[in-house]
């Protein structure tokens, strides 16, 4: 071989070592990159962490960040936003070490005459008496179904998804099953269907109907409104006496298989669907 096809050997080889170790360097550096990506992706807000841990919602939990009384690792933090590592950091709460709970999603099918709410003053029954050996966790009803109203009621620890379910921003969808005490007329089905000026504003349901194959006393109505009360004030500013209110459908969930005053479990499935559908 002669010396200049050696000599360009020799520079081919070089070249194709030199990008061989511009490759690996550069491998290197994105899994560094990688790496480092995950490591921010693993720290959550610490408003979170505090309602993952059961305290209280995040919009709750930034008031006591504010208020001073949240130390991550031994430092008091009041600037909201703050960011912590679950798997590293401690936090604690008025010097209680906070631990994250276990996600706990419980569904509930509620009777007549019980209360939503985790205590009652006067000693009436609440929901918790339902849900008792659900979990050890404490988990608490997401917004409020009245004493006489049945059907579908969501439970949790999930503060965050609490707070997204209850937001009016985030549209929830809820279908209600209504008897009332007489038939109601076309000409108030189309008031309803066209919208009711009530005492806090104008309210119209997404979608209202009879209910196929039964009286005109019995209506579907799907409404994504929070406000109190808000289906019986709509046909009692009519003159009608809501006889019985069930809600069927929560969210993507519905009642099947799940009789009255019986509960249970979300499946991961269903969780999975209710966060994609609030994003």
């Amino acid at each position: 071989m002669r010396d200049s096809e050696r000599e360009e050997g020799g520079r081919w080889k070089r070249n194709v070592e030199d990008r061989r170790n511009t490759g690996r360097q550069g491998r290197e550096k994105r899994v560094e990159h990688v790496d480092r990506r995950n490591e921010v992706e693993d720290k959550i807000r610490l408003n979170r962490y505090i309602a993952n841990s059961g305290v209280c919602s995040r919009r709750k939990a930034d008031e006591l960040i504010e208020a001073g009384v949240v130390s991550v690792n031994g430092e008091v933090v009041t600037t909201l936003g703050t960011k912590v590592d679950p798997t590293k950091d401690e936090i604690r709460y008025n010097g209680e070490r906070l631990k994250r709970e276990k996600m706990v999603y419980v569904l509930l099918n509620k009777p007549k005459d019980y209360i939503t709410t985790t205590d009652d003053p006067q000693e009436r029954r609440t929901v918790m008496e339902l849900v008792e050996k659900a979990s050890r966790e404490r988990i608490y009803p997401v917004g409020r179904l009245d004493r006489n109203t049945t059907g579908l009621l969501l439970l949790t620890n999930d503060g965050n998804l609490a707070d997204k379910l209850s937001h009016p921003k985030n549209n929830i969808t809820k279908i209600y099953h209504v008897e009332l005490n007489k038939n109601l007329t076309q000409g108030d089905f189309n008031k309803i269907e066209f919208g009711l000026e009530l005492e806090d504003g104008l309210i119209k349901p997404d979608s209202i109907s009879y209910v196929q194959g039964a009286s005109k006393r019995e209506i579907g109505i799907q409404i994504h409104s929070g406000k109190n009360r808000i289906v019986r004030r709509i046909f009692e500013h009519l003159g009608y006496d809501v006889i019985k209110l069930d809600r069927s459908i929560y969210a993507n969930l519905t009642k099947k298989d799940l009789p009255r005053g019986r509960w249970r479990f979300l499946e991961e499935r269903e969780v999975i669907q209710l966060k994609h559908f609030l994003r």
